[in-house]
Parts: C-alpha cells; structure tokens; sequence
C-alpha cells in the first residue's frame, strides 16, 4: 500500500502524498493534464479507465498517441484482449504491479481515467464477492429493462433495505448488481463491502481530483472529439474488431461507436447518422460519469478544467 511521502521524483523536491489521482468524465482533459503533470513531475501515468486497457480499441476509446506516449511512461494501456472480460479485481492486481513498477524508475504514480469504480478500489480495498452466475445476472438485466426505476428500487427495498436506503432510484446499474448479489448469495452487498481488501493507495496520503467541467463545454469537446476520431480511423477499427465475430457482452464489444460504425460501414446506416449517435452516447455515458463521480468521490478537489493552471498547480503539488 502506498502511504507517507514520496521522495525523488523531482530532484530536489520532496512531498507530503504518494500518489496524484485524476478523475472525470469522458473528453473532460484528463489525459492532456496527467502527461503535463507527468512531464514536469517526473511522473509515471498509470490508466484508470476501464475501456483503454483493450488493444483493439486505441482510436475509440482515445487512448493516448504513439506520440503521448513516448512524452511519459504509461501503464496498463492496450494491455487486454478484447475477447477478454476484465474485471475490476484484475485491474487491481495490475495496478498493484504498475504501482511497484514506478517506484522503480523512481517516478510519481499518477492514476488517471473515467472509471471510478476502479478509483473506488483502489482508494477504499475492494468486496470478494463470488461470480455471480450469468443466468441470475440475465434475469436481472431483463427485469431493469421490464421494470421501472421506482419499481426496480421498491424491489431492492424489499430485498436488501440497507441497500436501497444507500441508492437512489436512478442508479439503476447499482441496483441491479445489488439485486444480483443478495439473489446468488444471500448477503447483502452492504455485508460484502464491509469485507474488503486493504487499499493499494491510502486516501489521505494521495492528491484525488476530479474534473468538473461545463456540461455545455464537454458536450462541445465529446462532439468534436468524436469526429476526430472517425479521421483517425475509428471506423476501420471498428470494422476489423466486429469482423472477429466476439461475443456482443464482452465489455470492449460495448465500447461507444463500435456499433454505430460498424453499421455505417456495412451500408446500414449512413456515416452521418452513426456519428451522431455516437456523439449522443456519448453525452450520456458523460452524464453517468459525472453522477457517479459526484455521489460517490464526494471528498475528492473538483476542479474545473478551465481554471486549471498547469505552472500554478504543479508548485502546489509540490507544497503539499
């Protein structure tokens, strides 16, 4: 576990935190701020997300540049097939590596992404709850398609009250997997959560940040983001991973655009049409985020992109 202070990661300079953790939604300029910060602090920048660890999937997920890359090291990037389902607890175990990995080379670990559950176990330990079987996880899918939000939280209230105090009827992800998991294990998830593993980064020992952007700001950027991508080849790469014939649930199959443009390609809908959806997703995917970011790093630094100050917030970093 990372905790105290951390030395040498800039000669000369020594600070109170171990590690820098920057959150927030998707097209908010995380990944632009963690490599200037990486470059003036010597550090090393290590993915949080969860859809930027599948090698299939560079240009739609916007991945770092070849380029980026070579500025700074960067860990657990492009490191996961895309036939592969990559759970939480594996990403723990390679940020485990990746953390010993940078106190090697002597660098600042700054984990960086949109995954907040990731974020989540990292900071806080992380509940082994069994697999749940998929016919159980199935059922429930359907029954949060079939069922209202206040429906679907009147069931969860029935089942696991201490749970549905904890979630609104919004949350209907979270819900669902509690549902899940009192049904295949007859425990409360509240219980499992209860039972965690030690963290790998000590809260109080780490700078959390959590961008906050305009909504009307990131709704520009995720649609020009989103068109840059198609130059840059995200239809091909959307063509060549459908053309493996993968199993539609795997989590990379889900990535944002990879069905739209797909389709597009195949003459079913036009480029201009998949776009747009892809962007309109993406805007929710972005809403998501934002909520579940907002609810549960409640005591992480919001900052608004905009305000940030490269030159003023590294001084800071290093005072602190």
């Amino acid at each position: 576990m990372l905790a105290g202070t951390r030395d040498g990661f800039r000669k000369g300079v020594r600070v109170n935190f171990s590690s820098l953790l920057i959150a927030g939604p998707t097209a908010s300029g995380k990944s632009g701020l963690a490599l200037k910060l990486a470059e003036t602090l010597n550090g090393a920048i290590v993915n949080a997300d969860s859809m930027q660890v599948y090698k299939d999937l560079r240009v739609l997920t916007a991945r770092p540049t070849v380029d980026e890359e070579k500025r700074a090291p960067h860990l657990l990037y492009g490191h996961v097939d895309a036939g592969r389902a990559y759970s939480v607890a594996q990403w723990l175990a390679d940020a485990q590596s990746a953390i010993a990995d940078v106190a090697a080379m002597g660098r600042l670990p700054i984990f960086v992404g949109g995954t907040g559950l990731y974020f989540k176990a990292l900071t806080e330990g992380l509940s082994e709850i069994p697999p749940i079987d998929e016919a159980i996880r199935a059922h429930w899918r359907g029954e949060a398609q079939n069922l209202g939000r206040e429906q679907l939280h009147q069931l969860l209230a029935e089942r696991d009250p201490e749970m549905a105090e904890r979630l609104e009827p919004a949350d209907t992800q979270r819900i669902v997997r509690a549902l899940e998991v009192i049904d295949a294990t007859g425990r409360s998830l509240a219980e499992w959560q209860k039972a965690r593993t030690a963290p790998l980064v000590a809260p109080e020992s780490a700078i959390r940040i959590v961008l906050a952007p305009d909504r009307a700001w990131l709704h520009e950027r995720i649609n020009r983001r989103f068109a840059e991508m198609v130059q840059q080849g995200a239809v091909e790469e959307a063509v060549t991973l459908t053309a493996r014939g993968l199993d539609a649930s795997l989590p990379a199959m889900k990535a944002i655009g990879l069905r739209e443009l797909a389709s597009a390609d195949s003459g079913e809908i036009s480029l201009e049409e998949a776009t747009e959806r892809a962007k309109t997703e993406t805007r929710r995917y972005a809403k998501r985020q934002e909520t579940f970011l907002r609810g549960q790093l409640k005591d992480w630094r919001r900052v608004d992109p905009l305000d940030i100050d490269i030159k003023g917030l590294s001084r800071e970093l290093t005072k602190a």
